[in-house]
């Protein structure tokens, strides 16, 4: 139940899933595997797909870090969001991409699970969003030598942390790849 309430579809978001932000992600081909099938899924549904692409010094724009990863494959016909910050609607065209597609429902999945993936779903919340976790279509890299928990810790802790979340007319949650096509159902 979106508080946009003239944006009654649902897109899936692919966030950062570049192939030098998941170069050492955890459960990487299990993960990709899993948004390459949403995607397949969501297209045969009829329902937008909205890829987001980050650059930065490390991802320059045009080099072979900051491209989206061989396994996926963006359609000539959907956008490509390209953000400089973690929050994938921050200084974007992402609100405006939904906008026209009349999105108010967002699945998400990609990565970095702890950064642009929580930024992002917090943003789209804060911003009048129904926004749902792909359970099992999201990753992230080992960070534990910085003093972050394990990948897997991350990941799980994160699916634990969204799976009840809620704000007045919004809500998260969390799903499994194999039960999105029911969300793509209510588009």
């Amino acid at each position: 139940m979106t508080t946009l309430t003239d944006r009654p579809h649902t897109a899936l978001v692919v966030i950062d899933l570049q192939n030098g932000v998941v170069a050492n992600a955890c459960r990487r081909a299990e993960v990709l595997q899993n948004v390459a099938s949403l995607v397949e899924r969501a297209r045969g549904a009829q329902v937008p797909v909205v890829w987001v692409r980050h650059w930065d010094e490390e991802l320059e724009t045009g080099s072979k870090a900051w491209q989206i990863v061989d396994e996926l494959s963006p359609a000539a016909d959907e956008s490509i969001v390209e953000k400089n910050y973690r929050d994938a609607f921050e200084d974007t065209d992402l609100e405006a991409v939904l906008a026209r597609l009349g999105v108010g429902k967002l699945i998400v999945t990609g990565a970095q699970t702890d950064m642009c993936i929580r930024s992002t779903l917090h943003g789209a919340i804060a911003r009048g969003y129904d926004a749902t976790l792909v359970s099992d279509a999201h990753t992230t890299e080992d960070m534990s030598a910085s003093g972050a928990p394990s990948p897997e810790g991350v990941i799980a802790h994160t699916n634990l942390y969204w799976s009840n979340q809620r704000a007045p007319g919004r809500f998260g949650g969390i799903v499994t790849s194999d039960d999105v096509v029911r969300s793509f159902g209510q588009s």
